[in-house]
């Protein structure tokens, strides 16, 4: 599965980044984790409100730090 976080690296982004790594290796989940910090990348996939998690490009949140039983609960559904 293809996991991508969007933001421009303030600290929620990087909050966002620490969980779904800390999900990832508590689930050993086969996952590739990709950082988009680039604005016109965000804008492109239509994110208006940073942080931002989408999972195989189905956007999950937006605007917010989900939380870990959030991230283990998406990521779960895509195992």
């Amino acid at each position: 599965m293809k996991i991508i976080i969007y933001g421009t690296g303030c600290s929620k982004c990087k909050a966002v980044e620490k969980a779904v790594k800390e999900v990832v290796d508590k689930l050993g989940a086969d996952a590739e984790i990709v950082k988009i910090e680039e604005l016109d990348k965000i804008l492109e996939a239509g994110i208006l409100s940073t942080p931002a998690l989408a999972i195989d490009n189905e956007i999950k949140v937006t605007g917010r730090i989900p939380t870990s039983s959030e991230i283990e609960k998406w990521i779960k559904a895509k195992m």
